[in-house]
């Protein structure tokens, strides 16, 4: 496990007397002890905000009066307080770490330009990297599946990846998990997370942000963390706090006991379903009472993963005796196990059931009522039963399901009642993602549903595409070790590749057959153990997604439909012609739990990551270059200067009002980052294909967007691109196509009206409906629009992470009052905007008055800090970063 730096300076001042020693074993520490300030009913996660704020206390970050705000967290105390953060480490993914250190390296070239010392931007606290975003499952079903979908990994990422090589080298602070070791949440769960670091004298709680909103996974080994912008992550690396508020806490109090059918993911989608509806956006949650002891840690990372799909800032599991367990049992040293238990003690972080909080509010949650569900198709909080999925489709799919001509398959066809391929067909099945690949339970319930079926005669269907994707080594280690692994090669579960995959939407081509049937039609569903199945992100010709546990995706997988009910209907007949049903086949619990607890060892986690730094022969290899400043090569189609300090000032101007803006998008409600920001495959007949294609790139070269995240110009233009975007501008056009008014209202892509608009100087604005850039914390969905000339955004209500990053790159989120939207206004988006009242952001504004060819309405600016005004004034994080480390 890489050791963090010595802290910056950890708090000039103590004054409210905490400063002392733990002792543990032979080791002592300082501490900044919060024991005697904790009062009994504040929440565990507000205690680890507490400590933060004591040990970084200076008088002018982080004051007293910020610790005074959290002191009277629950009662009747400063409202609206904010508080600086400081994290202990920031967490990436290769797709949004490539842009982040190519962010820095710009920041070296333009500090190097005004004769200042470009060896100052550098991380001053560790930066974590795990190569897991960029292997796609081009290949499947196969023995050779891993290595062949390896080597076109490297062979489509060489130049991403010598570059990463690069950062390692040249910066400080920075380590890279190389490809190929797992999916960085599971790595984080079960290596790199401290829980309580030790560092430089002193012992103190494991604060972990990360660029992908994931992160709060790791809430459930009780490490406080969370999703933040990839603009905030640079500045978090570069020494900056996070202005926050004093977060609201819903306590989630669980009772009972799962009942033998369901599983942690079954739990995950209802409890997804239930916050949801909520509304926990902007709001930690901590979950407490009798239930929490029921759950392994395991399943505990499994609720905490989804989070961002309930809405919430983080969903903490405090430290408890099944912590301390799982620490050991994953291989950290005994010292440290010791220091965490201590520690978690001595600080009343240790969680006792009958310790309860005064909660902002509380939601009571029997785990005995959960039942088998799936997700879908559009929405991971659109939590379907098990038995209702057909129907569930069949209202779905509606009108987007014309008749089409049945379709034969042509290889190893299995005779279905009517023949060919129907409405509902199963195209993927995935064992993906860190949410439940992480979890040995649901792993092995679908390892021994697999042997099941095939000793029964079972196959998966041939147009199924089948893939095994896990988040760590330790998974097939334990597969292997218990003799499953052939029964899931037998269905076509073949190891993919250890990474995303599937989950993120790199999940390749569909079998042909059923690509050519989709394109004609067909609506084709894809199943899929991951977190996120919004629309267009699994595959392009896939129309529905759904979430499920991995043993319900063997089960699709071999009935080959989601118009089904798997409850009564088979999942397919014997060789002698018997129907084999889910229930004859379902593992039972004791079955499960005696391989989990005699087959998987603490030497399976040591021997996965003694050498988790180390690549194969091909990372080692790959040439690289050492030097302070990055080399950027003009012919590059993946690495590009960025443009972000181009024409920047030593001073920001002043703020100044919006005139004469035009409405470039149209959006209504729950608009994805995924909508917003390049994700996929490229298309040949988008501008970034076109523009791939104009520099010589093979079609087969391009590649994915997440891929080429350190090439402004192909991100940008796939910026609002995503195949199922709806532009109200564009009424009954499914796609990134806007009315261009620089050009007479023409149907024009995105990327082009957005040029056209910047030839004529006109400014952009993108309105939106509730909760405008919900899902995953894609930094280019801030980027992108602030590239096409996006000045500000208006909307019903924002995901925290989207709206941090629209104001991290200069671009204004303004919020409808309530009850008012564009429909309540009148607003068709063909208006000309103006907005004024921005030059009082220099004080203390909160509102502006918008004008729209005669109709005229407050919007408020959320702004909420004074830490979001000063980034805004700058024209975004980076720039005031910069400006602050210039000489």
């Amino acid at each position: 496990m890489p050791e963090p730096s010595p802290l910056k300076s950890p708090g000039r001042l103590d004054s409210f007397g905490v400063f002392g020693e733990l002792s543990v074993g032979s080791a002592r520490h300082r501490v900044a002890r919060i024991d005697g300030l904790v009062t009994p009913g504040m929440p565990y996660s507000i205690r680890v905000l507490l400590e933060n704020l004591l040990r970084h206390e200076d008088g002018e970050r982080v004051t007293r009066e910020q610790v005074e705000a959290v002191l009277a967290w629950g009662t009747d105390g400063p409202s609206g307080a904010t508080v600086d953060v400081h994290p202990s480490r920031v967490f990436l993914h290769d797709t949004n770490g490539v842009p982040t250190f190519a962010d820095l390296a710009a920041m070296r070239d333009a500090m190097h330009a005004i004769g200042g010392d470009p060896a100052v931007v550098n991380p001053r606290i560790p930066a974590e990297l795990v190569v897991d975003h960029s292997v796609i499952a081009d290949v499947f079903g196969s023995p050779d599946a891993y290595e062949r979908n390896a080597a076109l990994e490297y062979e489509r990422n060489a130049e991403r990846y010598r570059f990463l090589r690069w950062a390692k080298s040249s910066l400080r602070n920075v380590h890279i998990v190389p490809p190929g070791k797992g999916i960085m949440h599971q790595v984080n769960l079960e290596h790199l997370a401290r829980v309580v670091v030790a560092d430089a004298g002193w012992a103190y709680p494991d604060l972990c942000v990360g660029t992908d909103s994931h992160t709060t996974m790791i809430n459930g080994i009780g490490v406080l963390g969370w999703g933040v912008g990839g603009i905030e992550a640079e500045a978090a690396m570069l020494g900056e706090s996070l202005n926050m508020p004093v977060p609201p806490v819903v306590g989630v109090r669980l009772t009972g006991a799962l009942p033998r059918t369901a599983t942690a993911t079954d739990l995950v989608l209802t409890i997804t379903e239930v916050l949801r509806a909520r509304g926990v956006v902007g709001k930690f949650v901590e979950f407490h009472g009798e239930g929490v002891r029921a759950l392994s840690l395991p399943d505990r990372a499994t609720i905490a993963n989804m989070s961002p799909e309930f809405g919430s800032t983080c969903a903490y599991f405090p430290v408890d005796e099944e912590t301390i367990r799982y620490l050991r049992f994953t291989g950290r040293t005994p010292e440290h196990v010791a220091l965490v238990e201590a520690y978690a003690k001595a600080q009343r972080l240790w969680h006792r059931p009958d310790d309860v909080a005064d909660y902002t509010e509380t939601v009571e949650l029997n785990l005995g009522a959960v039942e088998p569900s799936v997700a879908g198709p559009h929405r991971p909080q659109d939590r379907v039963p098990l038995s209702k999925v057909g129907q569930r489709f069949r209202a779905e799919a509606g009108d987007s399901s014309p008749p089409v001509p049945e379709q034969p398959v042509r290889e190893h066809s299995v005779p279905e009642p009517a023949g060919g391929l129907r409405h509902g067909v199963v195209g993927i099945a995935a064992i993906t993602s860190c949410t439940n690949t992480s979890n040995p339970t649901a792993m092995v319930t679908a390892a021994l549903l697999a042997r099941n079926a095939a000793r029964r005669g079972l196959r998966s269907r041939p147009w199924v595409k089948t893939t095994l994707s896990p988040g760590s080594r330790v998974v097939t280690a334990y597969l292997e070790a218990a003799g499953l692994t052939p029964y899931l090669e037998q269905l076509g579960f073949h190891l993919a590749g250890y990474g995303c995959m599937t989950c993120i939407g790199a999940s390749g081509p569909l079998v042909p057959q059923v690509q050519e049937a989709a394109r004609d039609g067909l609506t084709v569903a894809a199943v899929l153990s991951g977190n996120r199945n919004f629309a267009g992100r699994i595959n392009p010709d896939v129309r529905q997604n759904y979430l499920a546990s991995p043993p319900l995706v063997v089960a699709y997988a071999l009935a080959g439909t989601v118009d089904t009910d798997l409850t009564s209907e088979p999942l397919g007949h014997a060789p002698d012609g018997s129907p084999v049903r889910l229930a004859d086949v379902w593992p039972s619990p004791e079955e499960v739990a005696r391989v989990v607890e005699t087959v998987i060892t603490p030497r399976m986690f040591a021997e996965a990551y003694e050498d988790v730094l180390v690549g194969d022969v091909r990372w080692e290899n790959l040439e690289q270059q050492r030097a302070d400043r990055f080399r950027w090569d003009p012919g590059s189609d993946y690495l590009r200067r960025p443009t972000f300090f181009d024409g920047m000032s030593p001073e920001p101007w002043p703020v100044a009002d919006i005139e004469g803006a035009r409405v470039l998008v149209m959006l209504g409600d729950t608009t994805t980052t995924d909508h917003i920001s390049p994700a996929g495959a490229i298309p040949a007949d988008s501008p970034a294909g076109r523009y791939l294609s104009g520099r010589g790139v093979a079609r087969r070269d391009f590649n994915t967007y997440a891929s080429r995240r350190g090439n402004h110009e192909v991100m940008v233009r796939g910026t609002f691109a995503n195949v199922r975007l709806r532009n109200q501008l564009a009424p009954g056009v499914e796609g990134g196509c806007t009315a261009s008014f620089a050009e007479g209202g023409r149907l024009r892509t995105v990327y082009d009206a957005a040029m056209a608009y910047r030839e004529a100087g006109t400014p952009l604005v993108v309105l939106g409906g509730a909760l405008y850039g919900s899902g995953s914390s894609r930094d280019w969905a801030a980027k992108g629009p602030a590239l096409l000339g996006v000045r500000a955004v208006l909307a019903e209500s924002y995901e925290r992470i989207h709206r941090s990053n629209l104001i991290g790159m200069g671009v204004l989120p303004l919020q409808y009052r309530p009850g008012e939207s564009a429909r309540t206004l009148g607003l068709s988006g063909h208006e000309v905007f103006d907005i004024r009242g921005l030059t009082g952001l220099d004080g203390s504004a909160t509102s502006v008055t918008v004008s729209a060819d005669g109709k005229e309405f407050d919007a408020i600016v959320r702004l909420d800090t004074d830490r979001e005004r000063e980034i805004y004034r700058h024209g975004g994080i980076m720039r005031l970063v910069l400006r602050t480390l210039m000489p």
